[in-house]
């Protein structure tokens, strides 16, 4: 096999989770774009046939699933569909995830200030998000002894940034299961059943522009200080994640498990002198 054919994930059946999401239409994009079939997951129909419209356009197979990944029920009828439709998943990519407003703690707000519930449900959404799918569609994987399931970690695991309580807990949740879970499938189903998680540095969308930039263009403060962080003097671009997601589903990293990649130009580096 050549180091070309090793990146290619030609008619590999991918179901991604969160794939109506900001960073879920890149990794879309890079799926389709390396030959794979692609299963989108999300809750609202209109997205995902966006989505679907956007796979096909590229001239690869799509399939739409409204699904709430939170509902074991709901994700056994998934994969039941998704069996049914193409007979097998070679990977899983658990993209659903994010923060929610009553979870982070404004910069007027004392810390105290934060509330339980929406911090819990902050935790619930990205690590009950990410172990309920692996644990159901996974077992398609594990049990054919082959394939790969990309979690999604963050820069909160391995630095405490401020104000996203639930979200950094969460994180930290998922660095720990993509460990547990890359030793126990690999000792249990062997050498071929990968796990490993990706890391996003802060990247600059639609979603949180208003956010990280004034109404004049200009960064705001808290974005300010992530770009003085990183050696590369930026924030990223979704599509700057899709290599490292295809490689990390691809043949090319068969030796690669338990691993949490970091695509942050450098933040979780530097030192900052």
């Amino acid at each position: 096999m050549s180091i070309l054919d090793k990146f290619s994930l030609k008619d590999k059946v991918i179901v991604i989770t969160g794939g109506t999401g900001i960073l879920g239409k890149s990794f879309v994009h890079a799926l389709a774009e390396a030959g794979a079939k692609v299963c989108i997951i999300g809750r609202s129909q209109d997205k995902i046939d966006e989505r679907v419209a956007q796979v096909e356009a590229l001239g690869a197979e799509a399939l739409g699933v409204v699904c709430d990944v939170m509902n074991e029920g709901s994700v056994q009828e998934a994969k039941e569909r998704i069996l049914q439709h193409w007979g097998t998943i070679d990977g899983l990519v658990n993209a659903v995830g994010g923060n929610i407003p009553g979870a982070t703690i404004g910069d007027d707000q004392n810390i105290f200030d934060n509330k339980i519930q929406d911090t819990i449900k902050a935790i619930e959404l990205n690590l009950y998000g990410t172990i309920i799918p692996t644990l159901i569609l996974g077992q398609v994987i594990a049990e054919k002894g082959a394939g790969a399931i990309i979690n999604i970690s963050s820069l909160a695991a391995s630095r405490p940034l401020t104000r996203v309580l639930g979200y950094t807990v969460a994180k930290h949740g998922i660095d720990g299961f993509t460990k547990w879970m890359a030793s126990e499938l690999a000792l249990r189903y062997g050498d071929k059943v990968r796990v490993n998680a990706i890391a996003p540095g802060v990247f600059l969308t639609e979603q949180n522009r208003a956010l990280l930039t004034n109404p004049d263009g200009s960064y705001t403060s808290r974005a300010q200080k992530f770009i003085n962080g990183t050696p590369y003097q930026r924030l990223g671009d979704p599509s700057e994640l899709e290599g490292t997601l295809v490689y990390l589903l691809s043949d090319a990293s068969a030796f690669v498990t338990g691993e949490t990649i970091f695509v942050d130009g450098g933040f979780n580096t530097w030192c900052g002198v």
